[in-house]
């Protein structure tokens, strides 16, 4: 065994994200590079993890134009005003709030998007394309979102 080998190191933390409207493209890479940096991680990964239904993370490209284009194309793919089954209160009965709101149309975006995404970190570093950014994707109503970033590897 090497003397000098510490072990792999394991950071978990979370912060909180203001959304506005739906759908949204919010930019967290800021956030999430500085947590990689405090975890003292310099060869792993980054798991970055929203925990709600009806919120995605994803890795894309962060110019204005694309963020209209794909706000348009998860409208056009499941639109708020369509009747979904989900939003009739007066047959649904599981998962029911006092605060519920119609949201299938979110959830159903969601399914194309997913609630994470696995970075890799080199030299402490997350090891992103040119133009990839780390986004939290508001698909529902604006609300403070919780997004976790665990960070893995070895110092």
């Amino acid at each position: 065994m090497n003397p000098t080998y510490a072990g792999p190191i394991l950071r978990r933390a979370t912060f909180t994200v203001p959304t506005e409207r739906a759908p949204q493209f919010i930019d967290i890479t800021d956030q999430v590079e500085q947590l990689v940096r405090e975890s003292g991680v310099r060869d792993g990964f980054a798991l970055v993890f929203c925990r709600h239904t009806t919120a995605a993370i994803r890795v894309n490209e962060n110019e204005p134009l694309l963020i209209s284009d794909m706000e348009e194309f998860l409208k056009r793919v499941a639109p708020r005003d369509l009747y979904y089954r989900h939003n009739d209160f007066t047959i649904r009965t599981h998962n029911m709030t006092p605060d519920e709101c119609p949201n299938a149309h979110a959830h159903c975006q969601h399914l194309l998007l997913g609630s994470s995404e696995a970075i890799p970190i080199e030299d402490g570093k997350l090891v992103l394309g040119r133009w990839q950014r780390v986004f939290l994707v508001e698909l529902d109503r604006p609300r403070e979102r919780e997004v976790t970033v665990q960070a893995f590897g070895h110092g």
